[in-house]
């Protein structure tokens, strides 16, 4: 049992040093708030916590694809992203809704603005300088997107490998048979752009007459030629769009009230440490230490993943912190009552881990279940604050298990191979229930 404690040990240690490595990877500021998305500890902040622009569009053709929605949440991305929105968050709603959420945007209509704009797919003749084409020059052919009838993901059929056909209306394929002409078996290739970025330009091996070709490359793979085809859809029919909903959201709270609810939450942690301590003494401080254990781990995870903290997720988080210190009373509840029937101390832990574990995971498969729901609507409707606050408590409450059941025994275990077994009273918190003299010498013997 020992053994098996010191290597679960091992990896708990482990896991606590990635995790503050993760977490102090940001300078060790923890009540610092900015407003440009990075709160404490470089955790994302949520539009309601430093402001920004809130928008839903609605796409405007019926029996939109999946496909479609893809490329047009592609094409947004590309251009919030070149217009300097940190972290933008874009959504699908439904079949045809798009949520789009801009952090730190003050400018509502200069948003709608680069939004509504329609993407430009160009196919351009690419001349080389040279055969690695390290040097070109784009010349415009006027082959656009507008000429370019579909795009989707096949397979060769020699071959298996995955590739992207094309095909174009009747003028597209007049202009592509006339520049496949000319590049054909030359090192000259066609550049497709959208957007003014490359996304391939691939060669021509001979003249394509009938207007239907194909992409392939030695690199491709089914993922990327499904990207490469969204990417085309989406330049060819950036699905047309309309605003159903705007809202400039302002910060909830001001950075001062920011500063004084993480100070807040921080002395309420050491509080219900102290309290812990207090009360249950031994398991009190291996409590202390998992829930400090819980939440690195925990933070750590919202850093990596990254969550989006909103107000609600902040909520949620601190909710499951509750739970955490919760799943603990119980265990060491049982516990107790084990010591006060005579049990050794190793023995009472066991029994009382495993008499807590059925009520600490019942409470917990309900509320990982409430979690998904709200997740579900959340992301459904376009309620952001729901589908957050499902997200933290979920990660919270599957960590705090983790604390609970993982970390809090294996230091209760390794605290019941040391000396401070032959002091039981140390694990019975409620003066006048100590063990007796019998039942202490059957502790020290087990």
């Amino acid at each position: 049992m020992l053994k098996q404690s010191l290597k679960r040990l091992g990896v708990i240690l482990i896991l606590l040093i990635m995790s503050t490595f993760i977490l102090l990877s940001q300078p060790l500021d923890f009540l610092q708030i900015k407003r440009d998305g990075a709160g404490p500890l470089g955790l994302k902040l949520g539009l309601d916590l430093q402001g920004g622009v809130q928008l839903i569009y609605q796409a405007d053709l019926e029996n939109v694809t999946s496909d479609q929605m893809k490329g047009l949440v592609q094409t947004i991305e590309r251009r919030t992203n070149a217009f300097g929105v940190a972290e933008p968050s874009i959504q699908i709603l439904g079949s045809n809704r798009l949520l789009i959420q801009l952090p730190g945007v003050d400018n509502i209509e200069e948003a709608k603005l680069l939004i509504g704009q329609t993407a430009k797919l160009e196919f351009k003749e690419r001349i080389c300088a040279d055969p690695a084409c390290e040097t070109y020059e784009d010349k415009d052919i006027g082959l656009t997107g507008d000429l370019l009838d579909r795009a989707y993901v096949a397979r060769h059929a020699a071959t298996n490998k995955p590739i992207v056909n094309i095909n174009f209306n009747a003028e597209g394929t007049r202009i592509f048979a006339e520049t496949t002409g000319r590049i054909a078996g030359k090192q000259d290739r066609l550049a497709i752009l959208i957007d003014d970025e490359e996304v391939i330009a691939p060669l021509a091996s001979e003249a394509i007459l009938g207007g239907t070709a194909f992409i392939q490359g030695p690199d491709f793979t089914i993922e990327k030629v499904q990207t490469i085809a969204i990417q085309l859809e989406s330049g060819r029919l950036p699905v047309p769009i309309s605003i159903i909903k705007e809202e400039d959201v302002d910060a909830t709270l001001g950075a001062d009230a920011l500063e004084k609810s993480l100070m807040a939450g921080y002395i309420g942690l050491i509080l219900v440490a102290f309290y812990m301590l207090l009360y249950y003494r031994i398991p009190g401080l291996m409590a202390s230490l998992a829930l400090i254990s819980y939440t690195l781990i925990t933070l750590a995870i919202f850093k990596l993943v990254p969550v989006t903290l909103t107000l609600a997720g902040v909520a949620g988080f601190i909710l499951s912190v509750g739970m955490a210190v919760d799943a603990n009373v119980l265990i060491f509840e049982r516990t107790k009552e084990e010591l006060r029937a005579g049990r050794g101390l190793a023995n009472a832990l066991e029994v009382g881990f495993a008499r807590a574990w059925t009520s600490i995971r019942d409470s917990n498969v309900a509320t990982f279940l409430t979690c998904i729901i709200l997740f579900w609507f959340g992301t459904r409707f376009g309620a952001s604050m729901v589908a957050g606050f499902a997200v933290t408590l979920f990660i919270g409450v599957a960590v705090s298990m983790f604390s609970a059941i993982v970390i809090s025994q294996t230091l209760l275990r390794l605290c019941a191979s040391t000396p401070l077994k032959k002091v039981p009273n140390l694990f019975t918190p409620v003066p006048g229930h100590s063990l007796g003299s019998k039942q202490k010498n059957q502790a020290a013997r087990r």
